[in-house]
């Protein structure tokens, strides 16, 4: 008689510790599964900021050597495979008009600056306000030097 209660108390402590360890593998995949799925989204904006810098580079180059001004601050909402992220594209150049000589080469400079982000603010990025767990951002740079011709 006494063994029955024995092998009952055991039988109960087995199936809680199943239970917390069950508990324990749950909690696991699920803090997994979403370092994954920042680790995309943080690829996506990435890949977004790089195309925004693609795109504001053709914008300069395109001109050739003619002294093209800088464009204005251009959003794109992304499309396809990079829907969901938005770029905000900017342009300066050094200096703001005419150019600087190095030797008898006569240059243009520009900075091109792409921020990508998946919860843009009014349209655009970065959103300084958001305070969402799931928000992602990325910031890419170029500078560019243009030969000019007289």
């Amino acid at each position: 008689m006494r063994n029955r209660g024995f092998t009952m108390m055991s039988m109960l402590f087995i199936l809680v510790a199943l239970a917390a360890l069950g508990v324990g593998l749950a909690s696991l995949s699920q803090r997994q599964q979403l370092g994954s799925a920042g680790e995309l989204a943080a690829a996506k904006a990435y890949e977004a900021a790089l195309t925004g810098l693609e795109w504001g580079s053709f914008q300069v180059l395109r001109a050739g050597t003619t002294q093209p001004a800088c464009f204005g601050t251009k959003s794109i909402a992304l499309p396809d495979q990079l829907a969901g992220y938005t770029v905000t594209i900017s342009c300066t150049r050094t200096p703001a008009s005419g150019t600087v000589s190095d030797g008898a080469t006569t240059l243009a400079f520009y900075n091109v600056v792409a921020n990508a982000c998946n919860i843009p603010s009014a349209g655009a990025c970065p959103n300084g306000a958001s305070t969402e767990p799931a928000y992602v951002e990325r910031q890419l740079t170029r500078s560019l030097s243009i030969p000019i011709t007289p």
